[in-house]
């Protein structure tokens, strides 16, 4: 379900699957970003990069109802994927260490518990 055009037939090919293009383009940004390291913090940016084409993947299925080669299997199971996955990338991105943008407090308890 979903997996007919973004766009008319008539329309150039990039044009029908400009979704998956969307979030392809997000995620080669980042990943380059993470290449390139531009600047001091460019590893988190490109890892928070990514995880956003994800969660963009996500807003993307759940708003339209064709969304081209975006759609993978049904209609929930695409949002709840590119969710839980952008989501968990989006939040390691910003727990990264050194100098972690995110600090849960009681994660240090919960894994120092977990692994004696």
């Amino acid at each position: 379900a979903g997996g007919g055009r973004a766009a008319p037939g008539d329309a150039p090919a990039p044009a029908r699957q400009w979704p998956l293009l969307t979030v392809l383009g997000l995620t080669l940004l980042g990943l380059v970003v993470i290449g390139i390291d531009p600047f001091p913090h460019a590893p988190r940016i490109g890892a928070l990069l990514v995880g956003v084409a994800l969660l963009t993947g996500a807003g993307i299925r759940r708003a339209l109802p064709s969304v081209g080669m975006l759609a993978v299997r049904s209609r929930f199971t695409d949002m709840i994927t590119y969710g839980v996955l952008g989501g968990g990338i989006v939040l390691f991105a910003l727990m990264t260490q050194p100098h972690p943008w995110l600090e849960i407090p009681f994660l240090k308890e919960v894994v120092r518990f977990t692994v004696r």
